[in-house]
């Protein structure tokens, strides 16, 4: 077989302020490679097959605490959560047609690895599209499901904001909070996505844009729990309405703060001692040891039968990964956005 186009998406340059495609990132088609004869040193080849485009991306373009250096290498494809397929192997732990997952899947057509660590195969999709592995089955889904269960503390008839609830983590938290019996207030960006949070069942949904955040929770609250995806000025008034004690604030992410040069200081953090908030900042791999069985023995059966509910918004072809990386960053898609590299 002649070799063929090998295209990747790569890291150009530092962005100020939000990534611009073409700039931050390079759709670059220069490179070829025969899948036949590719040397691979006792490891495999793979096809990428679908990149998620997720929001703490942004942090991995800037220079990374303690060191001189961003967390993407200049000149090389970005990596996502995603899904391959072997083509060819000689490592033994996996075989040629085998879906791969992972967290280092380049923005690139095929690549090459030494070995498979780092990568789990996943051996039964359930009958549902293999996207749903990067999204609501995938890190966003883990990372809504384990925050919930380790650090919500939910009873029935409490209350909590979700900030960001249109996106692929805040609506998975939206509808936990309902199946346990909360009131919840819920904030996006535009009226369609608010629309789809009361889809999903808000009792209080509204548009952070046109309606102001602090006049809702005001008349809302007080606050038992806060699930922040935002940060910034929207943490700030959480705090401010919190209940007078205990309420619990799961920090999930700052989508705020990750495009500005100079984010938004706290000014209410002494709140936190005041009403004896408990804030819990988690990362999904560190949970997810406890947690995943359960994750999996519950939610597929969920999303499958429509019990969850879901948002994807999909777009074909890698050279539409740079522009996927600016909607996602401007708040632009509703749901999860991902990138179809190729089929199966």
């Amino acid at each position: 077989m002649a070799p063929v186009i090998n295209a990747k998406t790569v890291f150009n340059e530092i962005p100020t302020g939000y990534p611009v495609p073409g700039k931050t990132t390079v759709y670059d088609t220069s490179e070829t490679i025969d899948l036949e004869n590719e040397p691979l040193h006792g490891g495999f080849l793979a096809k990428t097959l679908i990149i998620a485009i997720d929001p703490f991306l942004r942090n991995r373009m800037n220079i990374q605490q303690g060191t001189d250096k961003p967390g993407f290498e200049f000149g090389r494809p970005l990596s996502a959560f995603g899904l391959a397929k072997i083509l060819r192997s000689e490592d033994p732990s996996v075989k040629a047609g085998d879906v791969i997952r992972g967290g280092q899947i380049p923005f690139q057509q095929y690549f090459v690895r030494n070995d498979a660590t780092g990568f789990e195969i996943l051996k039964d999709n359930h009958s549902l599209p293999w996207s749903l592995w990067v999204g609501v089955l995938g890190m966003p889904g883990h990372t809504a499901y384990v925050g919930w269960k380790e650090h919500a503390r939910a009873k029935k008839g409490e209350t909590i904001f979700v900030s960001a609830a249109a996106g692929s983590v805040g609506s998975l938290i939206l509808q936990f909070a309902k199946r346990d019996g909360l009131k919840v207030i819920a904030s996006a960006g535009s009226d369609d996505k608010v629309a789809w949070l009361r889809e999903l069942g808000a009792d209080v949904a509204f548009n952070y844009k046109t309606e102001s955040t602090a006049e809702v929770l005001k008349r809302e609250g007080p606050l038992d729990i806060y699930f922040d995806n935002v940060g910034g000025e929207t943490l700030d008034l959480a705090l401010e309405n919190a209940a007078p004690r205990g309420s619990r604030f799961l920090e999930c992410g700052m989508i705020s703060n990750y495009n500005e040069e100079n984010p938004y200081r706290l000014k209410n953090a002494l709140f936190i001692i005041k009403k004896e908030i408990a804030i819990n900042g988690f990362f999904f791999g560190s949970l997810l040891p406890k947690w995943g069985a359960d994750f999996e023995r519950e939610m597929p059966p969920l999303v499958k039968e429509g019990a969850i509910k879901f948002q994807e918004d999909a777009v074909r072809g890698l050279e539409h990964a740079g522009q996927s990386l600016a909607d996602v960053q401007r708040g632009t898609v509703l749901g999860k956005r991902v990138v179809i590299v190729a089929d199966h």
